[in-house]
Formats: C-alpha cells, structure tokens, sequence
C-alpha cells in the first residue's frame, strides 16, 4: 500500500470504503451501491458509488467474492481501516471493575492469574483469549542439589511463580552432601530473586572466568543443574479459552483444515516466542489481520496482542484475542490493553 493512499483518498471514497468496512463488521455481508447509498449522509448516485467501489478495488483495498455481489474488505483493506479511520471506543468503569475483579479472583499465583485473565478477555470479547508468559522470564526462590542414590543428584529450581524444574544428574558419587549443601547456599544466597536468564548468563561468565567460589565448588555440577536445567525458553506457558467461538463465524468456520492446524500450533506452541519477540519492540497494542499474521497464515482471522510488564517495565509475556478478521476492533483494542496493564500490576503485587 502506498504511504500516502490515505492522503490520496477523497473524503467521499473514505466515507464509501468505510461504510463498506462497518457492515462487514456488523454483518458479514458485502455492500453494493444500492446499500450503501440508502445509509444516512450518503448523497451520491449508484453510478458515483459503483465508480467509488471499482476505484477501492483496484487499489487493493476492496474485493468482489461474487458477480455483482458487492464488495468486501481485503486483509489490506481492514488494515488502512484500523490504521486510519478507525475510531477506538472506551471502557466503561463497570468493565474495568469487573476485570480487576475476575482476575483477583481465583487468588495471586501467576497461574491462576494468568488463566483467569484469559478467560476474562474471551468472556468480554466473545472471542478466543490467550495469555503467553516464557517460564524464564520468572524470579527464582530457591535452588538445591539433593543426594537421592550413591549415584544420582537431583537439582531442583523452584520459581517465585510456583513453577518447579528439577533434573537428575548421574554424577557415580562424585559429589559429596557437603558440596551439595555448599553449593546450594552459594547459588541461593547470590542469585535469590533473580530470573533464570540473568543466573545463566552470570554463572556462564563466572566459569568461562574462572573466578569466584564457582572455581572451588563444583562447576560440573552448576553446569549440568544449572545451566543445562533451566526452564525451557522455547516451552511457554499457554492460557486459552473461548477456542469454540471461533468456529460460529460464518466465514472461518468454512475452513476447519485452518482452525484445525491452528489449534494444532496452539498445543505444540509453534512460533508463539514469536508473538513475545514482536511485543518486545512494540509500544503497545499490536493488530495482526489476516494473512498478515505472522502466526497463521489465514485470510479469515485476525489477532489482537499486548504486552504486559513487570514492576521495570521489562515485558514478561502477552495477552490477546483471536477472531475473525470482523472483530470488534473498536472495543477489542482497548479490552486487550486495559488488561494487559492490569495483569501487569497484579503480577508486580
């Protein structure tokens, strides 16, 4: 699309594009220039519009799914709709109450949190919420080595968030409990509230030095419980709910195959890093439409993500919707980032 489309476009191609957008959204249906010209301040023939509508075409922005069959938005036409003509609604206090509420509600682990919050966004929308959040992102409360045979250690890695990873290392007796115990106190006395991206990096450049008391104790160990047991950054947790209202739109649920491998991503967590790599250079609420989605590549469904942070600022994970390419743009956007800054604030309590 061209930088200076908008500009470009007349008032009344604007006002014509946008009646075309709005009863898409309200309806599903394409508009044809009978339509459009009985709606209120339309003051323009059925040839000026038709002409108006082959011009919207050509540029990309309209299509006709059918023979004189009217016009629908294209994945590029929704995005200068939302772009530039698009006037974003406001929460009421009642919704906002009513999301501080339900994501109190089921208590303070990050958790429950973040599945209520999940379901709260999909309740409100009427659409599909999902809440993203990498485990290694999370502080970390305590870290121990335990003897559990004359051969096997286990190292154990409890997060502030509740989350516990443990591994055992085959070490033949190697190590003994009062080497386990001093590494223990070590790693917790130094490392308490940190996340396990920052211990990781630490300790790698403590042994790649060889400096501290990691020279003393054991850096096998500390490499093999440590290093190599930490949280999956490619393993992110995954909240969603309110997947079956995807399939009540009239044009996804056409495509099953689509939903299905969507679903699919979902569950395996395909590219979903991706989802947190973009919110890290974004400022706010993102819109992906269409087949512009960077997740799935699908012309009917279109997503609505915002980072949420942590009492830094440092974005710890995303929350959002999933719908048709019709949503509700106007009350979604502010629904998703009224949430995310509430999440937030929760997660930092």
């Amino acid at each position: 699309m061209s930088e200076n489309l908008y500009v470009e476009l007349s008032d009344r191609s604007k006002q014509i594009f946008k009646s075309v957008v709005e009863t898409y959204l309200k309806t599903g249906s394409p508009s044809g220039s009978e339509t459009i010209q009985k709606k209120d301040g339309v003051n323009l023939s059925s040839s000026s519009i038709r002409l108006i509508l082959a011009n919207l075409q050509k540029e990309g922005l309209l299509f006709a799914p059918h023979t004189s069959a009217g016009r629908l938005p294209t994945d590029k036409g929704m995005r200068f709709f939302v772009d530039g003509l698009l006037e974003f609604g406001r929460l009421t206090q009642d919704e906002k109450n009513n999301i501080k509420q339900q994501c109190l509600s089921k208590g303070t682990s990050f958790q429950e949190v973040l599945d209520e919050s999940s379901k709260v966004i999909s309740g409100l929308s009427n659409h599909t919420g999902i809440v993203i959040a990498p485990k290694y992102q999370y502080s970390i409360k305590h870290i121990e080595f335990i003897r559990l045979n004359s051969s096997q250690v286990m190292s154990i890695i409890a997060s502030a968030n509740g989350q516990i990873e443990n591994r055992i290392i085959d070490d033949r007796g190697r190590y003994s409990d009062n080497i386990l115990r001093e590494t223990s106190n070590y790693l917790n006395t130094k490392y308490l509230n940190k996340n396990i991206g920052e211990i990781k990096r630490s300790i790698q450049l403590e042994i790649n030095n060889s400096k501290g008391r990691l020279e003393i104790l054991s850096q096998n160990l500390v490499q093999k419980g440590i290093l190599e047991n930490a949280p999956n950054s490619e393993n992110p947790y995954i909240f969603l709910h309110g997947q079956s209202n995807l399939l009540e739109d009239e044009i996804v649920s056409k495509d099953l195959d689509q939903i299905r491998k969507l679903f699919d991503e979902i569950e395996n967590k395909t590219n979903f890093l991706d989802i947190l790599k973009n919110t890290h250079s974004a400022k706010g609420v993102q819109i992906f439409i269409g087949s512009q989605n960077f997740l799935f590549k699908h012309s009917g469904l279109s997503m609505v993500m915002a980072p949420y942070r942590d009492k830094d600022q440092k974005i710890i994970g995303a929350i959002g919707v999933v719908g048709p390419t019709r949503l509700n743009y106007a009350k979604i956007v502010p629904l998703v980032d009224y949430t995310s800054k509430i999440i937030g604030k929760v997660l930092c309590k």
